[in-house]
């Protein structure tokens, strides 16, 4: 039996903990809980994340830097939806995260919400945010 399912994310560009602190920063009950960092024997880059573990609005996750090249990255098949508390948040929370990355469906009354937005951040990772 499993101990516990947590989604990871995996960044290529030392990425790791400027998105995680990012994400902590935007939605309450979120804190960085640990970090593991690579040393000058690599194989990444000094410095980088090789495993963080954080929470997001009580959510667990953790993200890695990944010292190998892909050729993938994150697609919007995978998102993180977040039910914000009041449109204040979920204002905050977009403009955060729109800020160098691209929106799918911008923020509006898409009739199974009345306030929605699903957007790519900067770090190529899917957003769904919802006024709950």
């Amino acid at each position: 039996m499993a101990k516990s399912l947590i989604p990871q994310l995996m960044f290529q560009d030392h990425d790791a903990e400027a998105a995680m602190t990012l994400y902590v920063s935007l939605f309450a009950d979120s804190r960085i809980e640990e970090i593991t960092r690579y040393g000058a024997q690599g194989p990444g880059k000094e410095g980088s994340v090789v495993r963080a573990r954080f929470t997001v609005a009580g959510q667990a996750l953790a993200c890695i830097d990944s010292p190998a090249k892909h050729a993938f990255g994150f697609t919007p098949s995978m998102s993180l939806f977040v039910e914000c508390q009041d449109a204040e948040e979920l204002e905050r929370a977009w403009a955060a995260l729109i800020e160098g990355g691209t929106a799918m469906m911008p923020l509006d009354n898409y009739g199974f919400s009345q306030r929605f937005g699903w957007l790519a951040d900067r770090f190529g990772v899917s957003w769904q945010l919802n006024l709950a």
